[in-house]
């Protein structure tokens, strides 16, 4: 399948946004899992207390 120019940068731009739209959604989760392993240990230490 052979693209035209305007059909390569179409599909570099949407490639681009995919990319743009992984790397927030992977930020997200990454802080959210930051504060899941927090959360996790603090509940740990609160089990050791007990």
């Amino acid at each position: 399948m052979q693209l035209t120019p305007e059909e390569l940068i179409s599909e570099f731009h949407d490639a681009v946004m995919e990319l743009y739209f992984a790397r927030k959604r992977i930020a997200l989760l990454e802080a959210e899992n930051a504060e899941l392993k927090e959360r996790l240990a603090v509940a740990g230490g609160d089990a050791e207390d007990a």
